[in-house]
Formats: C-alpha cells, sequence, structure tokens
C-alpha cells in the first residue's frame, strides 16, 4: 500500500510544524478536525473526504495506531475470533482518501479559537469539529474500584490490552473458580455488552473449566434481551450462571481489589476474576470543551451539532440523543448523517432527510445468535425510535445460525465501511 506524504503525522515540535501545512495546501478550503477514530470518526473522516472530492480537508485524531473494535471483542474471549481479526488501522484512510491521520491525544478545545491542542504541543485550527471520542468512567460509581485497579480488575470496555487481559485472566482461573461481573446501570456502550460476554466467558469456561461459576451482580432490574439470554444460559451452561439484581442485592456492591473481594449487600464473595464495568460518561474531550449537560454531550437530532456549540457535532457513546443506544452500529448511522450535514454547510452539497439504523448483534454459544434492531427519525427533540425487532425465545437452530452468520457480514461491512 502505498501512503501519500501526508499520510501520517506524529507528535510534539515536528509535528506541530507540519501540521500547520494543511492551510497552505488547502488553499483556503475548509478545515474540518475528527477527533477519535471509532466507528463514528472513522467512518465520518472517510465520507467527508470521499463525497466532497478533495473541497474539505479532514485531520483525523486518534491515539492508537490499531484499532480494535469493541464489537465482536467478546467473540475474542469465547474463543470466536483472534485478536488480529478485530484490529485496523488508519493506512488506506490515509492513502486512498487524503486524510491527515495523527496519532495523539486531543488535551484542549479552545472554542473561541476554534482550535484543538494536541499533547505533543501541536494546535489544529478547524472550521468544524466532530467529537467522537468514546466512553469515559463515572468516577467512585463502584465503591473501591477506579482506572488504577483495571489490571487486577479489568473493565475490558475498551477494546485491546483490557480485552487479552480479562481473557487471560479467566484462561488461569482455578478448577471450579468464581468470575464475578459488576454490570454496569443504564445507559452504557454496548458492544461489548456485559450479557454477551458472561455468555462468552461461560462458554470458554465450558471447554476449559467445567465447575467453575459466574456470578454477575446488576443495578438494573432488567437488561437488553433478558429473556434471550437467560434461555440460552439454561440451555447451554445450566447451573453456572447467577444474575442478582438490585431486589437480590446487585445494586449495593463494592470491590477490593487488593484483596480480589466482592461485597454484594453485606455479603463479601472471595473471587478469581472480577470484571468491573462502572457507570459511564460521555469521553473526557466532550468535557474540556464544554458541551456536555450532566454525563453526555445532547445534540441536535437532524445534524449531530451539539446544542452547545453548531460549529461541533458530536457522535456516538458521548451522545444524549434519544433512542438509539449507544452501540457502533449507531455510531456508523450517527457518522453519515453529520458528514452530510457539514457538507451541506461547508461546500453547498444537497442535504437528505436523516436516516438512523441500528441491528445488535450476540452470540450466546456456538452459531446461537440473537439480535435487536430498529429504526429511527429525527424530531426537534430527539432521535425517535420508529419501529423495532427482536429475535424470539424458542427460535430453531438453523434461524440462530444464519443470525450469527448475519453478523460476520455486517462486521465485514461495517469495518469496511469505517476504514475503507
Amino acid at each position: 500500500m502505498k501512503l501519500n506524504r501526508r499520510a501520517f503525522i506524529g507528535t510534539g515540535a515536528a509535528a506541530a510544524a507540519t501540521l500547520a501545512a494543511p492551510q497552505v495546501m488547502g488553499q483556503g478550503k475548509p478545515r474540518v478536525v475528527v477527533i477519535g477514530g471509532g466507528a463514528g470518526g472513522a467512518t465520518a473522516a472517510r465520507y467527508i473526504a470521499k463525497d466532497s472530492d478533495g473541497a474539505i480537508d479532514v485531520t483525523l485524531v486518534e491515539p492508537t495506531r490499531k484499532y480494535y473494535t469493541c464489537f465482536f471483542s467478546n467473540l475474542y474471549i469465547g474463543g470466536f475470533r483472534k485478536l488480529s481479526s478485530i484490529g485496523h488501522s488508519y493506512g488506506t484512510l490515509a492513502s486512498d482518501y487524503g486524510i491527515n491521520v495523527v496519532h495523539d491525544w486531543a488535551t484542549g478545545i479552545d472554542r473561541d479559537a476554534k482550535t484543538v491542542t494536541l499533547a505533543g504541543g501541536a494546535v489544529l485550527p478547524y472550521d468544524r469539529l466532530i467529537l467522537s471520542p468514546g466512553i469515559d468512567f463515572v468516577e467512585g460509581s463502584v465503591p473501591g474500584w477506579d482506572v488504577t485497579q483495571q489490571h487486577k480488575m479489568p473493565h475490558a470496555y475498551k477494546a485491546g490490552s483490557q480485552t487479552e487481559l480479562l481473557k487471560a485472566q479467566v484462561e488461569a482461573m482455578p478448577e471450579g473458580g468464581l468470575y464475578a461481573m459488576v454490570a454496569p446501570p443504564n445507559p452504557y456502550r454496548c458492544p461489548p455488552g456485559p450479557y454477551e460476554r458472561v455468555s462468552m466467558v461461560a462458554h470458554l469456561l465450558k471447554e476449559i473449566n467445567p465447575t467453575a461459576k459466574i456470578l454477575i451482580a446488576d443495578p438494573k432490574p432488567k437488561f437488553s434481551k433478558q429473556a434471550l439470554f437467560q434461555e440460552g444460559w439454561r440451555k447451554h451452561y445450566s447451573g453456572m450462571i447467577e444474575w442478582l439484581g438490585p431486589d437480590f442485592g446487585g445494586g449495593n456492591v463494592s470491590v477490593n481489589a487488593d484483596e480480589m473481594t466482592l461485597d454484594i449487600d453485606g455479603t463479601v464473595e472471595n473471587v478469581d476474576v472480577c470484571n468491573v464495568i462502572p457507570a459511564q460518561k460521555a469521553g473526557r474531550i466532550c468535557e474540556l470543551a464544554g458541551i456536555t449537560e450532566g454525563n453526555w454531550a445532547p445534540v441536535v437530532p437532524h445534524t449531530m451539532q451539539s446544542r452547545v456549540d453548531e460549529n461541533i457535532h458530536v457522535l456516538g457513546d458521548s451522545t444524549d440523543q434519544g433512542d438509539m443506544p449507544k452501540s457502533g452500529f449507531s455510531a456508523n448511522s450517527q457518522a453519515k448523517v453529520a458528514a452530510m450535514a457539514l457538507r451541506g454547510s461547508l461546500t453547498g452539497a444537497k442535504v437528505f432527510p436523516p436516516k438512523f439504523t441500528n441491528t445488535c448483534w450476540s452470540l450466546i454459544d456456538t452459531n446461537d445468535g440473537v439480535k435487536v434492531g430498529a429504526s429511527y427519525e429525527a424530531t426537534d427533540e430527539k432521535i425517535s425510535k420508529v419501529d423495532g425487532f427482536i429475535s424470539q425465545t424458542g427460535e430453531d437452530a438453523a434461524l440462530r445460525k444464519r443470525t450469527y452468520e448475519e453478523s460476520l457480514g455486517w462486521y465485514a461491512g461495517i469495518t469496511e465501511d469505517m476504514f475503507g
């Protein structure tokens, strides 16, 4: 693959000098900076670049050189995927679409000056800014846990090394050991869904440690696809999984990473693995930009523009947008709407009515796939659900296999849509 000379930009003083180039090279072209290279950011950058035919200068800021998708990361834990199969690079976005890919952290936004400051010292000017930073965690939401304990009690909610760590811990459990999950309150990023993860951990343990147990402490009285998961757990993992909702103490939980204990409503459990998934909020750069209200960033549904600053669009997990779940499919769908609106504003291109869709697939066991999804429309108040569908309990094995195979096709399609 041949990379053009604008492809990859490093950090520090050299980057600061290089990043001045697009203003000269662009000869007054509008400048769009995208922060976050996941399902929202990568899709938006690619669609703006390819559909504007060079009329807009696009810079994508993403700290990692290889992006591991949260969707399908649970399947790696279950042994259905290799980690390399969910890792993707940004080379094609740079070489084929002329996107300036900057591997650095965005550390500040000056909305008045319309600039982004990077950890390496570079300052990026923009005409429009897209924020798609994913999620961060609400401090103190699980007593006894903070990010300094993530190497002992991993969250594995940002795919990559955390996912590898969690799988390694499960594989190292003693015979008959206990895997515990502290599930998150609503709303939360999904995938990697907590209950698909439980299914994949159970699948792995059934093969290598069949007397092991799984305990879920959940602050929610119910969860998405609950009947489907619990039916599947009874069928495939009978006697292995125990779910405790708030009526049984699941909402009163603390942990001790040094002692490897989980306290559920005063009952202390010694655990071998503890997967702590805290409450979530918009990625920190949204807070630094001053565009959040509470934990999330409210947006205008028709364009995904921030309700605080019309020159900023926000995508995916960080948004407060209405009825769409915080999924990769949702972020990809929202990115296309934002890219179209942004191109129309900057170049006069035609803008069509926005369309939003989402489907979330989950794997319970080999070839036992289920799904839930919906279509949505933009109203003045929110992105509103129009209609939906969900797998049914009691479906035959052939249908469940087709559902799983459908998810494989979707994964191939969405990653191509994101990374080219």
